[in-house]
């Protein structure tokens, strides 16, 4: 088990998942606050990494390309205060950070996680029903159904046609973009056989951001939705609408897993004779494979 808490949050490791728990500090981003704890699977690990820095160090995972809905829907645009993959470490805990980020490769070396894109997402989109307010609308999504509604701010030529309801079956995807300096943001919602060049000031089927503190949250409705359509690289099987149960806690090995172990152990020392790995990487798998007899 390694665990780092810090103000920002903590991030717990037991050998078979990381659970990121986003902190209850005031500087922690609104969107990280409500999309609450999440548990990532090693499986969905491409690496992790931890940056000093002289007054805060930062925690970074990356994922595998595919295995987060939220990661796809919103393009790698989440700037750094909303990426719930990240974690501000004080100086006081780098030891502690290092230690994590030796256990989680460890991990993926001994179980031979590759770093290649997924077919099927690994985790849950956000909870539905959800519903969020910001820029000229609001977008409500209850795992069937987008319902999209204006307010005094929606442009005339949007607002006329009233509020809309877009049936999941209909959606081909989705994409959310953050407002930068003048550029504003949107969600958008592409409908099938209904294809727009409209700027989302005025497309019916999106929601203008304008670079307010709710804008994230958006997001969190595109994360939703994506989660619930086909994987881009596959067909992928139908993800539950509440987050995965907590994993269980590593049991003692048996017999075979014991056998499997001491073979796994062998076939490093191979790799490690024929140069293929490094004596500080075979070192750092020989430990954790010794952790787990």
């Amino acid at each position: 088990m390694a665990e780092i808490i810090q103000r920002d949050g903590s991030w717990t490791f037991d050998g078979d998942a990381l659970r990121l728990t986003p902190g209850r500090d005031k500087n922690v981003s609104l969107l990280r606050k409500e999309l609450g704890e999440l548990v990532v699977p090693l499986g969905a690990l491409a690496g992790i990494s931890f940056e000093q820095g002289k007054k805060s160090g930062r925690l970074r995972l990356r994922l595998r390309d595919g295995a987060d809905p939220l990661l796809h829907a919103t393009g790698g645009r989440l700037t750094e205060p909303h990426d719930p993959y990240q974690l501000l470490v004080e100086t006081d805990r780098y030891g502690v950070a290092e230690y994590v980020t030796d256990e989680v490769r460890s991990a993926l070396l001994l179980d031979q996680i590759p770093a290649d894109p997924v077919t099927a997402y690994l985790l849950p989109g956000p909870a539905v029903p959800l519903s969020v307010s910001a820029g000229d609308g609001t977008a409500s999504f209850d795992g069937e159904r987008i319902r999209l509604e204006w307010n005094w701010k929606t442009e005339d030529a949007k607002a006329a046609a009233g509020a809309r309801t877009l049936a999941l079956t209909d959606i081909t995807g989705v994409e959310w973009q953050p407002a930068v300096g003048l550029e504003n943001g949107h969600v958008r919602f592409t409908v099938r056989n209904a294809p727009t060049k409209a700027p989302p000031k005025y497309d019916p089927n999106a929601v203008e951001l304008w670079g307010f503190k709710k804008d994230p949250l958006m997001a969190l409705v595109a994360a939703a939705v994506q989660a619930r359509l086909p994987h881009p690289a596959g067909t992928a099987p139908d993800m539950p609408a509440t987050r995965p149960e907590t994993p269980s806690l590593p049991v003692s090995p048996t017999e075979d897993d014991h056998d499997a172990l001491l073979r796994r152990l062998r076939e490093l020392g191979e790799l490690h004779r024929t140069g293929v790995l490094t004596d500080d990487e075979f070192a750092l798998a020989k430990q954790a494979i010794l952790k787990r007899m």
